[in-house]
């Protein structure tokens, strides 16, 4: 007990005071419910940005993807920015196949998107010619509504025009619907706008290919530029054909006019596959033997597939082995071992 300055203290302790009891009046309710709220709302609107955020970075990342599809009306869709990669596109149009397509399609749908990109902007196609015309077909046919517009994945950003025949070609490649013609053509039409030699771009759109199919496609590369026009059906022609004629004629240039000359009255792609098996036929001229002293200085002669070609100070292989993917030791062993074969006389 605390004692004041008297000495004494209180006779009796006061009394605790009782606390007092707040009770929440209606206004006090009502001002809390509403701040609890706002705060839930906040929290969710928050929540909600940031998801729309999120939603929206997506959608840029699959836009510049070429993820995302869109409807583009068929008539705003142009073709003549690519040569496709068919020979004889008036065919296809009309084919069995074309009909089947336009079967499904009617039934169900566009089920595969095509693609394609912008230019200068319009759309230009990169994929699916065979499905944007059986659309045309089809609306030209029905005039329904339905076939006016074509399910597309737009691609974005600059491509090379390299990239853009790689892409065009791509999906025919892999289910191995083009002839080995048609995939020569398109790397002599793609040359013709880089400035470059078809054969060097083979392996640049064909990359995704076996090496021995790639080294097909330059034997047709070579054949169609060495031939041109005589050679009116090059996507009939057969792969073991088309191979050997080239092969011929890279060896003996000089008979290819010859050839171009017998072609020149072909109708069908059956007198045609008759005049290049002839061709292959015909037996080879002999050379004339040459001056003792001429044989020194150039001479050429075939070890299988190879051709060889000798003269002073050099000797030059031909050959379809891609020497590059040899393993340079190995090399190194064949060169020397050749070498030594040479020192033995």
């Amino acid at each position: 007990m605390s004692k004041n300055k008297f000495g004494f203290g209180p006779l009796e302790e006061p009394p605790a005071p009782k606390p007092r009891r707040r009770e929440v009046g209606p206004m006090g309710a009502a001002v809390r419910d509403a701040a609890s709220s706002l705060s839930e709302s906040t929290e969710s609107l928050v929540e909600q940005r940031r998801q729309n955020a999120a939603d929206a970075k997506a959608w840029r990342e699959a836009q510049g993807e070429g993820r995302v599809l869109v409807e583009i009306p068929i008539d705003a869709i142009r073709t003549d920015a690519l040569p496709r990669d068919r020979l004889d596109l008036d065919t296809v149009a009309s084919s069995d196949e074309m009909e089947e397509l336009k079967t499904s399609i009617r039934e169900r749908g566009q089920k595969e998107p095509i693609e394609v990109f912008s230019v200068d902007g319009t759309y230009q196609l990169k994929k699916g010619w065979r499905r944007l015309t059986a659309l045309r077909q089809l609306h030209t046919e029905t005039a329904d509504e339905r076939f006016a517009h074509a399910v597309a994945r737009v691609a974005e950003g600059q491509s090379s025009r390299i990239d853009l025949y790689i892409d065009m070609v791509e999906e025919n490649v892999i289910r191995e619907d083009l002839s080995f013609a048609e995939m020569a053509q398109v790397a002599i039409t793609a040359a013709q706008e880089e400035g470059q030699a078809a054969g060097e771009l083979v392996s640049r759109i064909y990359a995704s290919l076996h090496k021995m199919k790639r080294s097909y496609i330059r034997s047709f590369v070579f054949l169609i530029e060495e031939l041109g026009e005589a050679l009116v059906f090059p996507k009939m022609v057969s792969r073991n054909l088309g191979v050997d004629v080239a092969r011929r004629l890279q060896a003996s240039p000089e008979l290819g006019q010859g050839l171009r000359a017998d072609l020149s009255g072909v109708s069908t792609p059956e007198e045609q596959a008759q005049v290049l098996r002839r061709f292959l036929e015909a037996p080879a001229k002999q050379p004339a033997e040459r001056p003792a002293r001429e044989k020194s200085e150039k001479y050429e002669f075939h070890v299988g597939r190879s051709k060889v070609t000798a003269r002073k100070g050099e000797c030059r292989i031909l050959s379809e082995t891609d020497f590059s993917a040899v393993d340079r030791k190995r090399l190194q062993r064949a060169i020397e071992a050749f070498e030594a074969a040479l020192a033995e006389g």
